[in-house]
């Protein structure tokens, strides 16, 4: 006598799947934009309604490059909430992104900022919702996740890459090292199994944008405006 087959994880609640594979189930999505990034994610993207961390090794490491694709597919208001340095309308304009769907909230109080991210992700008009923070604390990181999940927005928080050590209750949390032409990516967690691989995204735009000098150019740039212009571009 056959024995009945198991049933798979999400059928019997979308929340579940099994360790050894990547979660699927009823995950809603957005593309990365770059193929094998994606790959590596549950639901072959971003997720929407979710808390993902990006905890880049130092501020314009390529990590707004990396959310580029995916955010300049929104067709709604993309939010930035005290981000650590002016962002650049050319950048953004030149990354496919409208400057005009850009607001910007200068809170200056971490108490301040948390509200205004709260309220952005319970408004239900946003598109995306992106964080810095430096100093979190996971009782207000859950907060906010409890807030994303009621939401239709992607939502980023910005950590140091030192912070990926310590505990966290977002779903999605990636770190961010400089590359060559991009930046190496670590998964440090995910809905699945423990990352192990070796991921470069090769970053579009690329860190030199419509120059081959470019590079040689912001080497002699104020610190402020390099900062600006490697953040932001």
């Amino acid at each position: 006598m056959n024995s009945a087959p198991e049933p798979l994880p999400e059928s019997i609640h979308p929340s579940l799947w099994r360790a050894s594979k990547l979660a699927r189930g009823r995950l809603s999505t957005v593309d990365t934009g770059y193929p094998a990034l994606s790959r590596e994610l549950p639901g072959g993207g971003w997720p929407v309604g979710a808390l993902t961390e990006v905890l880049p090794q130092a501020t314009g490491s390529g990590e707004l490059r990396v959310l580029a694709p995916a955010l300049s597919a929104l067709k709604k208001p993309i939010v930035l909430v005290a981000p650590p340095c002016e962002p650049s309308g050319q950048g953004f304009a030149y990354s496919g992104i409208p400057v005009a769907q850009v607001l910007l909230l200068r809170a200056k109080s971490m108490s301040d900022q948390l509200w205004a991210t709260e309220q952005s992700l319970k408004a239900g008009t946003c598109g995306a919702v992106l964080l810095w923070q430096t100093h979190a604390r996971t009782d207000a990181l859950r907060r906010l996740l409890l807030a994303s999940r009621s939401s239709t927005s992607l939502f980023f928080v910005f950590r140091p890459l030192q912070e990926a050590c310590d505990a966290s209750p977002a779903e999605l949390r990636i770190s961010l090292r400089t590359a060559e032409r991009g930046v190496r990516v670590d998964i440090v967690k995910r809905k699945g199994p423990r990352f192990e691989g070796d991921l470069t995204v090769e970053l579009r735009p690329g860190a030199t944008l419509l120059s081959p000098h470019g590079r040689q150019r912001r080497a002699v740039m104020p610190a402020k405006n390099r900062i600006t212009a490697d953040a932001f571009a």
